[in-house]
């Protein structure tokens, strides 16, 4: 089987039902595009970049009610200064490698100019999580350009997972992964609306690593599946992006956004010290015109106590989008030969299908 996706291997989690796509493009007007850069000389290099495109690639003119979360803040995500204090987003969103993130903010601007943006300045969001492990962090590989290009590639619908763009030289619970989506359903005040989720994972132990509330990580010790790591570390980070339709405010937006820290708890992950969790979340159920300065601005939105069925979704979305990210990835060598193995995904499936067999029943 190859690049598997969670639900291919007939594992699933949570309670309320995906998507069409199982992904975050299930949100209407947002699209995902990857630039993956793989060279071995003069450097090593596993790195790239991802961006997401709400809005048909209009939210500079359409701009979106949105908020963050921050669960451990060693990391980067630029531009969260404007956008908590307006609650807006106001351009598309770049995921990339931590030394890349001035190349990355340089190539949103330029695109944003070249665009014709209403703005007088810009301050676009760019967020990281570390590939020096695999990729030579001396490379400078990413450059303003391959924005453009990922914007220019973005498309709806199936979103590539896994070591591409800016997940390729990622690693999260010592094995290889990147890039993971995925979408629920969840009905609110008589409405289904959809919650759509993209990580970037990069963090985690393998000792906590789990499925459902299993350990999985005990299935695979180092004396069968290597580790990256020659000794054991707590450093890493994973970057959540949580999209939705349902119509929200700004402080929505960022309840939302940290219920996806949940999801990342569910797999194993506990915000360590080392590692940098930041989580943005936006709707599309409103637009507020960039050029309206003089005019009042309507909204609508849920009823703040009606939101669990969302937060619910954020958190099931977040949790499947790492298992998809890990299920995508083979094993990568990298620079001074580095490997990082894949995780076994024939094997996670036999065991986990085994174990919910009745006495003397075979396992699907």
């Amino acid at each position: 089987m190859s690049n598997p996706r969670l639900r291919d291997l007939g594992l699933s989690v949570g309670t309320l039902p995906p998507g069409p796509y199982n992904a975050i493009t299930d949100v209407a007007g947002l699209s995902v595009g990857h630039v993956t850069i793989l060279e071995d000389a003069p450097k090593t290099v596993r790195s790239g970049l991802t961006v997401i495109v709400p809005e048909n690639g209009a939210v500079g003119e359409r701009n979106l009610y949105a908020g963050t979360h921050v669960l451990n803040g060693n990391g980067e995500m630029t531009g969260l200064a404007f956008l908590n204090e307006f609650g807006l987003l106001c351009g598309p969103i770049a995921l990339t490698s931590t030394h890349s993130v001035g190349a990355a903010h340089e190539g949103l601007i330029r695109h944003e100019l070249e665009s014709g943006s209403p703005f007088d300045f810009l301050l676009p969001v760019v967020a990281e999580t570390y590939d020096g492990w695999l990729s030579d962090r001396s490379a400078f590989a990413v450059r303003p350009h391959h924005v453009g290009e990922a914007i220019a590639s973005a498309a709806s619908g199936i979103v590539a997972e896994g070591s591409v763009g800016g997940g390729t030289g990622m690693i999260c619970h010592e094995f290889k992964a990147g890039i993971g989506t995925a979408s629920r359903i969840a009905g609110v005040a008589g409405t289904d609306w959809t919650v759509g989720v993209l990580v970037q994972a990069n963090y985690g132990s393998r000792e906590r690593l789990s499925l459902n509330g299993r350990n999985i990580g005990k299935m695979f010790p180092v004396t069968d599946v290597p580790s990256p790591w020659p000794e054991r570390r707590e450093t890493g980070s994973i970057i959540g992006i949580v999209a939705t339709n349902a119509p929200l405010l700004p402080h929505q937006c960022q309840r939302l956004a940290q219920r996806a820290a949940l999801g990342v708890g569910r797999v194993g992950g506990m915000g360590e010290p080392g590692s940098g969790d930041l989580f943005l979340g936006f709707s599309t159920g409103n637009a507020v015109s960039a050029a309206t300065v003089k005019e009042t601005t309507s909204a609508c939105a849920l009823p703040d106590m009606a939101l669990s069925p969302l937060f619910q979704a954020a958190i099931e979305a977040t949790e499947e989008s790492i298992w998809n990210a890990l299920c995508a990835s083979d094993t990568m060598t990298g620079q001074f030969g580095r490997v990082c193995h894949g995780l076994p995904v024939e094997r996670l499936r036999a065991a986990v299908l085994s174990d919910r067999s009745e006495p003397g029943e075979e396992s699907p």
